[in-house]
């Protein structure tokens, strides 16, 4: 399989790398952060059929488009690039509200407006977004972040209705708490935090298996379930015990 993987230069992006590097694959890494992409191509060469880098800023739309119309014959993006603002009670600036969603949902149009007609073509694809469980519940501290994400969901669902039908297959994965780069700079007790391995062996047999959602921990996914399903007054009352 040829596979695009966006974010590949840490967390999520670089484990999934190299759960892909085997003989059948040809990887194409795609980050901002040049110098951890070579370090992770020199260390995939010897295990994956080919690996090719990508340096470029998502939100660069026009050089990040110009870089996926040389992309031809692909099996599969892992559309896994996204940044937070971490938790805070004050008010984003309209600026880092702007690059969070340019990264979380636009660069991800900016890529499948190039990529969809090809799948389209080839009668064959898949598409799989990494969101989040924040997507499923607003915190005070994460609105910003959580309503990107749930901004997502729905166009990975509109995306999944509007292309079935010529074969291309759509996967939302929405993790829970996963150590990274991005988790390291919360401060607070992170419930049912996964390595970063483990978390992504999970979202790896999810798009193996081809689910087309999967949210985990179960756990941690049923009580979001259960907050959501509450009253307003009393999941608010619960919601705000947690600020």
């Amino acid at each position: 399989m040829k596979i695009l993987i966006t974010g590949a230069s840490s967390g999520i992006g670089e484990e999934l790398s190299r759960r892909y590097a085997n003989a059948d694959n040809e990887l194409i890494l795609l980050a901002r952060r040049e110098q951890k992409l070579q370090k992770l191509q020199s260390e995939l060469l010897p295990h994956a059929k080919s690996v090719t880098t990508i340096v470029v800023d998502v939100t660069d739309f026009a050089l990040l488009q110009s870089k996926m119309r040389e992309i031809q014959n692909l099996d599969m993006v892992i559309l896994n690039a996204g940044i937070s603002l971490g938790h805070s009670g004050n008010i984003a600036t309209i600026e880092d509200f702007k690059r969070l969603y340019d990264v979380n949902v636009l660069s991800n149009h900016a890529i499948l407006e190039v990529l969809l007609p090809q799948f389209k073509a080839q009668k064959s694809g898949k598409i799989v977004f990494i969101s989040s469980l924040a997507s499923l519940i607003s915190m005070p501290t994460s609105k910003v972040y959580s309503s990107s994400k749930r901004a997502l969901n729905a166009y990975a669902e509109g995306i999944r209705y509007k292309y079935k039908k010529d074969g291309i297959k759509v996967i939302n994965i929405l993790p829970g708490f996963i150590k990274s780069e991005m988790t390291d700079k919360n401060h607070f007790h992170m419930p049912f935090l996964l390595s970063t391995q483990e978390g992504t062996q999970r979202i790896y047999d999810a798009i193996e298996k081809e689910k087309r959602f999967y949210a985990f921990p179960l756990r941690f996914y049923l009580i979001i379930r259960l907050l959501n399903a509450l009253p307003n007054f009393l999941s608010e009352k619960i919601i705000n015990l947690k600020k």
